[in-house]
């Protein structure tokens, strides 16, 4: 194919679309092979499905418990998806991921369309599809929770905003009233899905331009009175309506409890010194790692861009607010990482040095070990031979990726490279779904999903009353899969009501002395069923549930 054609095949709407497509192949195979996850997954899934079950669409709850930490965005975009192509009895958690998945589309869509009217279509190209295969965003694209929607939204609205700052320095960019009402819209829709973090990061952005160029008169011209009328609109009806249903407990917990735990200290035990996202930028921005120290060089020497200049302003500040942050999870930092592709776009436009090269290949490399780290880790502590050839798969494309990518890139080859570190980078992941899923020990809900329906004691279908109680475990995702009314009890005593009614009952092995004790007191039998062991990845612990039907008739 000449180059013309291919320059004419990702013009206009194609670039951002092929680079959407990488994102949609990257995260797909993870939204139907992996299951339920803890904890957070199962939370956002669960909260939502009692929305579809109760028609409440105000209130976010778990059960009987209040989720007063995010907005309703998210759960709003699964439940029409779940109402779209499943319904809420059947638990396919593989709907309630469709808009991460179409979130992480999004961000590589925006980020190839930013970057394509400023460096042109191939660099824009690229920048996308590295967003769209990074390892960070297309895991969090087959996760049920806010994260790739928020990474797509904010990508867009920094994508506009982008266009409409050199539009005001006279880069020869377009920029009119259709991207303002991108940008406002964006930010619009990340706040009812994560709150106070999209604006943070455009916030940030324009304080830092603005002081740096010493210039501010551009940000007159966004269309501010509009713009937060689009806002208003997006976010002001739930707004008034969650603070009506709860009587302003809501804004008290998220705001005074959930945020202010995160920037004060270590919530739930997350709490890192600075330096961790740094850190694992090389891992998890993977397989763009190859250019990640030219991308840093770009920013350096071509500073004075007005470009490169937003990058920097987009990806810095608020980077560096995630690193001060005591409260520190992997995917925080994910809405910069749009900029982090711009960047490295951007050194591809022209010749990258020999120090940048040499230090992008071996940060690569030691990317592809760490993620054939993971696979053999996984493979040692939780697998058998049959989890063998998914790790096989998971350390040879990643190693082939790497080191063919490092021998183009140190033959100057920097954008052939990048496809074929990008294409590797993209089976790497799929393989490496397919040994997170074919772990066993870790799968410890769906396992005792699967021996109650082999038992024939699954409530739901009927055959035995409910719910299922359940003593000693109480993780989300088992909630989500027997449903909203599984009882989770504190001690294997407090099962014996379950046990008189003829449910049935799981006790975990640490619960076993004090459910035996009660048993005999009150003079219960029951019979054990079946036995389910495993990992609770959540916390680190083995668990050991025995199942167990009460030694009665059953109705």
């Amino acid at each position: 194919m000449t180059r013309f054609d291919i320059d004419r095949w990702i013009a206009g709407w194609r670039g951002p679309l092929l680079a959407a497509l990488v994102a949609l192949i990257a995260g797909l195979p993870g939204v139907f092979a992996m299951p339920p996850l803890d904890r957070d997954e199962s939370r956002f899934a669960q909260a939502t499905a009692q929305m579809l079950e109760t028609d409440d669409f105000v209130n976010i709850q778990f059960q009987d418990q209040p989720r007063h930490k995010k907005p309703v965005g998210i759960h709003w975009l699964q439940a029409a998806a779940v109402s779209a192509v499943s319904d809420p009895e059947a638990r396919d958690i593989w709907a309630y991921r469709i808009p991460s998945l179409l979130g992480a589309m999004l961000a590589a869509a925006a980020c190839a369309w930013g970057a394509t009217a400023i460096w042109g279509a191939r660099a824009g190209v690229l920048a996308g599809v590295m967003l769209g295969a990074s390892f960070l965003l297309s895991t969090e694209a087959f996760i049920a929770k806010t994260d790739a929607v928020l990474c797509g939204t904010v990508t867009l609205a920094m994508a506009a905003l982008a266009r409409l700052y050199l539009a005001s320095r006279g880069e020869g960019i377009s920029a009119g009233r259709k991207t303002k009402l991108l940008f406002w819209t964006a930010m619009a829709v990340a706040i009812l899905v994560k709150g106070p973090i999209g604006p943070m990061v455009a916030g940030l952005a324009m304080i830092t331009l603005g002081l740096w160029d010493r210039k501010w008169r551009w940000l007159k011209g966004l269309g501010w009175a509009w713009g937060l009328a689009i806002v208003l609109a997006v976010v002001g009806p739930w707004a008034v309506a969650i603070t009506v249903a709860t009587d302003g407990a809501f804004w008290g917990t998220s705001i005074g409890g959930d945020m202010a735990a995160k920037v004060a200290g270590g919530q739930e035990g997350h709490g890192v010194p600075p330096g961790l996202h740094t850190l694992l930028l090389p891992l998890l921005f993977y397989p763009g790692t190859l250019l990640l120290a030219a991308a840093a060089v770009t920013a350096w020497t071509r500073r004075a861009e007005p470009a490169v200049r937003f990058a920097i302003a987009w990806f810095l500040p608020a980077f560096v607010v995630f690193e001060l942050v005591p409260t520190k999870l992997p995917h925080y930092p994910l809405p910069t990482y749009g900029a982090i592709a711009w960047l490295a776009a951007a050194a591809l436009t022209q010749p990258i040095g020999p120090r940048a090269r040499w230090t992008g290949v071996v940060l690569a490399c030691l990317a592809a070990l760490g993620v054939s780290a993971v696979a053999v880790g996984g493979l040692t502590q939780f697998g058998d031979k049959s989890d063998t050839f998914w790790v096989s798969l998971t350390v040879g494309f990643a190693m082939i990726g790497a080191f063919v990518g490092a021998y183009l890139l140190l033959n100057r080859a920097a954008r052939t490279a990048m496809v074929v570190a990008c294409a590797f980078g993209v089976l790497a992941h799929a393989a490496l779904v397919g040994v997170a899923s074919s772990l066993q020990p870790l799968q410890v809900s769906p396992r005792i999903e699967k021996a109650l329906r082999k038992a024939d004691l699954d409530p739901r279908e009927g055959v035995v009353p409910g719910p299922v109680a359940v003593a000693g475990y109480a993780e989300p995702s088992l909630v989500f899969l027997l449903g909203t009314r599984t009882e989770l009890l504190a001690t294997g005593a407090d099962a014996i009501p379950a046990v008189a009614q003829g449910r049935p009952v799981l006790i975990e092995g640490r619960e076993e002395n004090s459910f035996q004790q009660a048993l005999a007191q009150r003079k219960l039998k029951v019979r054990s069923v079946d036995v389910v062991e495993g990992r609770n990845y959540s916390n680190g612990k083995r668990v050991r549930l025995t199942l167990y039907q009460a030694d009665v008739a059953r109705p």
